[in-house]
Parts: C-alpha cells; sequence; structure tokens
C-alpha cells in the first residue's frame, strides 16, 4: 500500500532522512520506532505531502503519492495526532465528525453527529459525551475522541504518531488494544511511529527501525527479540552502552 524508495529529505545542513526505504503492505500494521529527532514524524509527513522530499519516490497504492486530486487523495488517509489535537471550541460530536462537516467528505449535519455517536461508541465512550467539550474529558478519554475522529471517515490507511504519550500503563493499554482491534476489524494499512515498546508489541505486525536517516532493521515484530542488530538490540532494551550514542 506504501513504497517509500531512497527518500532523501534534509533541512539546511541537517540531514534528516538519508536514503530511507521501506514497504507498508495493504492490511497490515507497520510501527516505525527510533529515538527522537531520527526522522520518524518527517517520514510520516513526506506520505502525506506535508513536506516534499528532496529526492526518492513515494507510491501510494500504485501511485505516486500527492498525485492527482488532492483531496481525494488525503481522504483516504486517518491520523490520530500525538497531543490529541482536538478543537477546544467544539464539542466532541463535531471534533469527530470535523471531516464529515466540510470538504469532499461532507454530509448532512444528523448523518455526521450520527456517525460521530457510533464511533464515541466503537472506542467505549457514551453518546452524552458527544455534547462535552474537550477541556471537560480525562487525557484518556481525549485520546479515545481522537481515534474515534481518525477512524470516521473509515479511511484505508491510518497514521497513529504517539498514540499512548502521556497516558498511564493502564490506560495506554488500553489504547493499544482498542487500535489493535479497530485495525482488524476495518482491513485498514496503519503506520505507527512511537517509543513506547508495550506500543510496539501490541500494535504491530512488522517493525522497522529509523536511524541515522536509514532503516537500520526491518521484519516481523516475532523476529524483533532476536534480530541480532546490534542498534535494534540497544533501542528495544533501552541500553545507555552501545552503538546509538546517548546525547548527554
Amino acid at each position: 500500500m506504501i513504497r517509500m524508495e531512497n527518500v532523501h529529505k534534509a533541512f539546511g545542513d541537517n540531514r534528516v532522512l538519508r536514503g530511507l526505504t521501506l514497504e507498508i503492505p495493504q492490511g497490515t500494521s507497520m510501527v516505525i520506532i527510533g529515538g527522537s529527532g531520527t526522522g520518524k514524524s518527517v517520514a510520516l509527513k513526506c506520505i502525506l505531502g506535508l513536506i516534499e522530499p528532496d529526492s526518492g519516490q513515494i507510491i501510494v497504492d500504485g501511485k505516486a503519492a500527492g498525485s492527482g486530486d488532492r483531496d481525494a487523495f488525503l481522504a483516504r488517509f486517518g491520523m490520530l495526532f500525538q497531543g490529541g489535537a482536538l478543537f477546544d471550541s467544539l464539542p466532541v460530536w463535531q471534533n469527530v465528525a470535523f471531516r464529515l462537516l466540510r470538504g469532499s467528505l461532507k454530509r448532512p449535519v444528523d448523518e455526521a453527529r450520527a456517525i460521530a455517536v457510533e464511533k464515541l461508541h466503537r472506542v467505549g465512550l457514551k453518546p452524552e459525551v458527544a455534547d462535552l467539550f474537550p477541556a471537560e474529558l480525562s487525557g484518556g478519554m481525549q485520546k479515545r475522541v481522537g481515534l474515534a475522529r481518525a477512524i470516521a471517515a473509515e479511511p484505508e490507511i491510518i497514521f497513529f504518531d504517539e498514540p499512548t504519550t502521556g497516558l498511564d500503563p493502564i490506560m495506554a493499554g488500553v489504547i493499544n488494544e482498542l487500535i489493535r482491534e479497530i485495525v482488524v476489524e476495518m482491513g485498514a494499512t496503519a503506520m505507527t511511529i512511537t517509543h513506547d515498546m508495550s506500543s510496539v508489541r501490541a500494535i504491530a505486525d512488522n517493525v522497522a527501525m529509523l536511524h541515522d536517516g536509514v532503516i537500520q532493521w526491518t521484519g516481523p515484530v516475532a523476529e524483533m527479540d532476536a534480530s541480532g542488530d546490534p542498534y535494534l538490540d540497544q533501542f528495544i532494551h533501552g541500553r545507555a552502552e552501545g552503538p546509538i550514542e546517548a546525547v548527554r
């Protein structure tokens, strides 16, 4: 579904992506891991066309990313943002139905609200939550609302940016389970970027480690612990000593 071939991206003298090559098969869940500043978010933004690569090619479902109608291209994607990114001034149901109330995916208001309530139910929230505002929700509830918004338009591809950041271990486990269930139910292609190894094990079919602008290792999550790759081994076990230099 997604193929990145020798993608390079620099910001001035900072070469972030240095020949990133990665394939994400349709209907699978890929989790990209790596330290802060290694280019995980830049890779995601390149796929969406928010950042233009300096060189290389990005193919989505057999076509160059962003080619053709831009709205139609973006309509295929859903996104769960790291900080929730809910609109404070809108009630929860309008946050969830945001894409359904405007643009090429626009639906009648009553239909959009019904879909929002249905998606809120799917992530474990009661109908009365629909009329609350984000500030009235706990962090875990806000994350669920963000997940409901990500799936509201039935996207083919869903991106999850650090989905468990700021959550306690129990709520993080709940969100991980929800993500896994929903991705499987929808048959969606998923790409997650995270530092949380519990998320990796719960969500991933395949794992890719991004280091120094390239994919250092990729393979099935079941092979991760026995990979033999010193970079991956250091990262997943959180060791200070190893080929990855810790910033002191």
